[in-house]
Parts: structure tokens; C-alpha cells; sequence
């Protein structure tokens, strides 16, 4: 038990820096005696910590232990992170140094630990690619994967989907997500473009070219933070209408699997009582009459729409169309296949 607390006493001071003895005793739940006998013990047996009083004072690791207790090299310890994703390692041009620190990882550890970590990996694997997607072309993610890291400027050619199409912009890089295999990068425009935090998809930079100029990455910015933040507001951003549409009982089923959650829990809390047949009454958030249209598509004949009616007509000269085109027989002169029961 004492070795095991005083391994993590040396792990908590490589990871936060400096830290009180009041909080380590409350992090690893011992009392104040007990951090100073173990403090003791490690100065004893070699280990170069040292202790600083006052206001500001605490227990820390000289400089440079780090990496002798660990044995990582710099890089091996920054592709830690993604030891749970190898895709992301390999596009980062971290996937040497992942499989060097996990090999030192492994050898560290006893039998026993080593055992069950391998049980653990033998059974769980990681792929953030979401179903019927490809992950993006991203032949510029080295280098902005750099600017990143060094906190330097870049200048971009970007792509984006609103006129002008392309656009010059200077990028301070605070982060990069990745999110259902496509890369993103969280900058803040050039002092004399955009103050405000943006994101940018990697894949849509077409150019980019170092600066050479370093900037300063705010110390309290928190990316997960930022990102948690973005989404929602996006959310809020691309559902600023509503559609109300009747369902029917297979069309509540299968909505699970092809609409977004939004949609489906706004039908979950919306739906009204179900007619003789089981049909519903529900609102509905959408983007925008096309995007709706194209998503209500995918329920087929198992969703009706009520209102608006711009979608209403959209959806019902799209039916039409439909109906026309394979009222004809094919155009190789084959019969026209027999109708498919909805729902097999």
C-alpha cells in the first residue's frame, strides 16, 4: 500500500508541478503526518524533490526528473494521449512515438498489470469514424498540426460554402479536435484580421504557410471547454425553424437510425396523441427547407409534413416526380420491378 502511495505521490507531482502537502493528503485521502513521512521516505531513497515554504510553497520535482522517471522521450510523451487512437496518431505523425511509449508503458508495469492491460486491449477498440463516412483528405494537417504545437501563425487559403468561396486568413491555432474522423482546427484570426475564435475544417485549408511569427496562446483558454460551447451554439444556429409532420409507428422506429438526435428527441417530447392508424402529430426543428426535405426523404412514405408549406410543396413535387419516373418502364426496356412493401 505505501509503495503504491508513494508512486503516486511522484506521479502527481509530474503531472501537476508543485502541490501542498494539505493537497495531497486530500487526494490520496491521508493525513498530513502521513505526506510528510512519505515525503521523507522518497528524499531518502533518491528521488530529487524538493519542498519550498510559504504562501506559494509545496513539494515539486527538480526539473528534468521527468523524464527519468518515465524513460519517454518528448514526443513519446505527447503521442500519450492518442495511445486510445492510432488513426489520429498516424495522421498527426505520432504513430512511432505512440507505439514507443506504449512499449515502454508495458514494460514497466508488473506481470500481473501487464496481464490485465493486455486483456483490456485484446477487447476494446476505438473508431471514431461515424457508419457510411470516409475520414478526410487532410494532406495539410502536419502543418497546421505544427503551428499548433509551436504556437506560431499560419496563413490559410480556405474554402468555405458562402461566397466568396475562398478566403485569405492569418490563423493563430489554439487546438485541433477530432470529431467523426474529420480534423478541425480552433484559431483566432491574425491581430489585424479576426480577433474572435473561430473553427476551421482541416480538409477545407487548401493552402497554408508558416508565418514564422510566434503568438501568445491565452493561458485560460480550455479547448474541450471551447468545443462543448460551439456545438451547442451551433445546434442553436442550425435549427432556427420548425416543420410539424404526422409519423406513423415504423417511420417513430426507424427515425432512431437515420435523423439526428435533435429530431428525435423533439419528437419524443412533442408527439401528440396517435390516430386509429398510430400516426402522431410532432414539431420538428430543421436548418432550412432543403436540408429538411432531403433528411424527411429517408422516412419515405412514413412521415407526412403539415406545415411549412414551401416544404410541404417540396416534398410533394419530389413525390411526383418520383411517382412518374417509375411509372415508366426502365430505360433499358426491362419491365419495371415490382413494388417493395414498405417496411420489408
Amino acid at each position: 500500500m505505501r509503495a503504491s502511495r508513494l508512486l503516486s505521490i511522484l506521479l502527481l507531482l509530474q503531472v501537476r508541478g508543485r502541490m501542498t502537502a494539505e493537497a495531497l493528503a486530500t487526494e490520496l485521502d491521508v493525513s498530513l503526518r502521513t505526506i510528510y513521512r512519505d515525503i521523507e521516505a522518497l528524499h531518502e531513497s533518491g528521488v530529487a524533490l524538493y519542498g519550498q515554504a510559504g504562501r506559494d510553497g509545496g513539494f515539486q520535482l527538480v526539473d528534468g526528473y521527468r523524464t527519468r522517471l518515465t524513460g519517454l522521450t518528448a514526443d513519446e510523451a505527447a503521442a500519450l494521449s492518442l495511445a486510445a487512437l492510432p488513426a489520429a496518431a498516424r495522421d498527426l505523425g505520432l504513430s512511432s512515438a505512440a507505439a514507443g511509449a506504449a512499449t515502454k508503458l508495458s514494460a514497466a508495469l508488473s506481470d500481473d498489470l501487464r496481464r490485465r492491460a493486455d486483456h483490456i486491449q485484446r477487447r476494446l477498440y476505438f473508431d471514431p469514424i461515424a457508419w457510411y463516412e470516409e475520414p478526410d483528405t487532410t494532406s495539410l494537417l502536419s502543418t497546421v498540426a505544427d503551428a499548433v504545437w509551436h504556437d506560431r501563425r499560419l496563413r490559410v487559403t480556405y474554402r468555405r460554402w458562402k461566397a466568396p468561396d475562398q478566403v485569405e486568413r492569418t490563423l493563430e491555432p489554439f487546438g485541433l479536435v477530432l470529431k467523426s474522423g474529420r480534423w478541425y482546427v480552433v484559431a483566432r484570426g491574425g491581430a489585424r484580421v479576426d480577433p474572435n475564435v473561430g473553427t476551421y475544417r482541416v480538409s477545407q485549408i487548401l493552402a497554408a504557410t508558416p508565418t514564422g511569427e510566434h503568438f501568445v496562446r491565452p493561458d485560460d483558454f480550455d479547448l474541450a471547454a471551447h468545443w462543448r460551447a460551439y456545438l451547442a451554439d451551433f445546434a442553436i444556429r442550425r435549427h432556427q425553424e420548425h416543420a410539424t409532420v404526422r409519423m406513423s409507428p415504423l417511420a417513430r422506429q426507424r427515425m432512431a437510425h437515420v435523423m439526428e438526435p435533435a429530431i428525435v428527441n423533439a419528437v419524443d417530447a412533442s408527439a401528440g396523441p396517435a390516430d386509429a392508424d398510430g400516426w402522431v402529430p410532432a414539431r420538428i426543428p430543421i436548418e432550412s427547407i432543403r436540408h429538411a426535405h432531403d433528411e424527411l426523404l429517408r422516412l419515405g412514405a412514413e412521415v407526412e409534413v403539415l406545415a411549412p408549406a414551401a416544404l410541404r410543396e417540396l416534398l410533394g413535387r419530389t413525390a411526383a416526380a418520383l411517382a412518374a419516373r417509375y411509372d415508366n418502364p426502365a430505360r433499358d426496356g426491362t419491365a419495371p420491378a415490382q413494388p417493395v412493401p414498405v417496411g420489408s
